[in-house]
């Protein structure tokens, strides 16, 4: 399995939305992820093999030293193979080339082992409101 990672890679959003109903286990949406992306993210990987989107992460910023993780998601038939903790390095490092000094994840707690043991993350207080 040869997987490639790109910094701010093309896709097409069918591909993406198709990736995120299968990666989240919902329908396929019809979300305008390039205009959703260039509005608002310093960037993104795309995890493709043999050209196809495989995995995603999207890397938000404040426009200063903050940078956050969204939408990480890896295929579900390529899950525990390494793909969405080297889409994570490759955000890490992309966002360090940035000049950004924090990257910032929220997840759900069954993500927990992802993020911390598998990402490098460090856990720290931080507070949430659903709206």
């Amino acid at each position: 399995m040869t997987i490639e990672y790109e910094w701010r890679g093309a896709f097409d959003n069918a591909d993406l939305n198709a990736l995120h109903a299968d990666g989240f286990g919902y329908p396929i949406a019809q979300t305008d992820w390039r205009a959703r992306l260039e509005g608002h993210s310093l960037g993104w990987v795309c995890a493709r093999e043999a050209g196809v989107l495989i995995g995603f992460v999207n890397v938000v910023w404040d426009g200063g030293v903050h940078a956050f993780l969204l939408d990480t998601v890896v295929a579900q038939r390529l899950r525990g193979k390494g793909v969405g903790s080297a889409l994570v390095a490759t955000a890490a490092r992309e966002a360090r080339a940035a000049k950004c000094q924090w990257l910032h994840v929220d997840f759900e707690e069954h993500l927990r082992p992802f993020y911390f043991d598998a990402c490098g993350f460090r856990e720290t207080a931080a507070g949430l409101i659903a709206l």
